[in-house]
C-alpha cells in the first residue's frame, strides 16, 4: 500500500514538473514552434533531480546521513532502488529515507570504549573513557559488587569492535544494574 502510495505520489509530482516546464516553454514560443513542440510524440518527458537524504540508524544510538542527488527517469526504479528504505518526508526537491540498522556505528567500531563514568553508569566513550567523550550511557553500576579487575577494565575501557562485543559488555553487566 505505501509502495502504491510513494509511485502515485512520485508520478504526480512528474507530472505537475514536465506540465510546468512546457506551460513555460510553450509560452516563451512563437505560435509554430509552440503548435511544433506541442504535437511532438517523440519527446520525452524531462527527468527530474532530487535531493536524497539517506539516514542510517544504529544500535548504539549514533546515526549517519548520506546526501546524494539522484536524476530520477522512472519513478519504478527510484522506488526499487530505496525499497528497504523508510520514506519519511518528500517534496519537489528532497526525499529523505531511514533505514534502522541492526549493527554498531562505524565510529564505534573503530574508536568505541565502554567505560564507567565518576558516579558509575556504563557509558560508551569515543576512545578511552574520559567525561568529555561521552557517546551514550547507559545504566548505574553496582560498583562494590563488581570485581576489582573487572573495575579496573572499566576505568581503563573496553574496546568494542563488532555488535556481539557490544551486547555481550551490555549483557555481562546488567546484573550489577543498581536499583535507585
Amino acid at each position: 500500500m505505501i509502495r502504491a502510495f510513494r509511485i502515485l505520489y512520485m508520478s504526480l509530482l512528474i507530472v505537475t514538473i514536465t506540465v510546468f516546464n512546457l506551460d513555460q516553454s510553450v509560452c516563451g514560443a512563437t505560435d509554430s514552434q509552440a503548435n511544433t513542440e506541442k504535437h511532438d510524440s517523440t519527446e520525452v518527458a524531462p527527468a527530474h533531480q532530487i535531493t536524497v537524504i539517506l539516514e542510517r540508524l544504529y544500535l548504539d544510538g549514533e546515526s549517519s546521513k548520506e546526501v546524494v542527488t539522484k536524476t530520477i527517469w522512472s519513478m519504478e526504479d527510484f522506488w526499487s532502488e530505496y525499497e528497504k528504505w523508510n520514506l519519511v518526508e518528500m517534496n519537489e526537491e528532497v526525499a529523505i529515507f531511514q533505514q534502522q540498522m541492526n549493527d554498531i556505528s562505524p565510529l564505534l567500531k573503530s574508536n568505541g570504549y565502554f567505560g564507567i563514568t565518576e558516579g558509575g553508569v556504563l557509558t560508551i566513550f569515543n576512545g578511552k573513557p574520559d567525561k568529555s567523550n561521552v557517546i551514550q550511557s547507559f545504566f548505574q553500576i553496582d560498583i562494590p559488587k563488581l570485581e576489582s579487575k573487572t573495575q579496573k577494565e572499566l576505568v581503563k575501557g573496553i574496546p568494542i569492535k563488532s555488535k556481539e562485543e557490544y551486547n555481550e559488555v551490555l549483557d555481562v553487566f546488567k546484573p550489577y544494574k543498581k536499583n535507585r
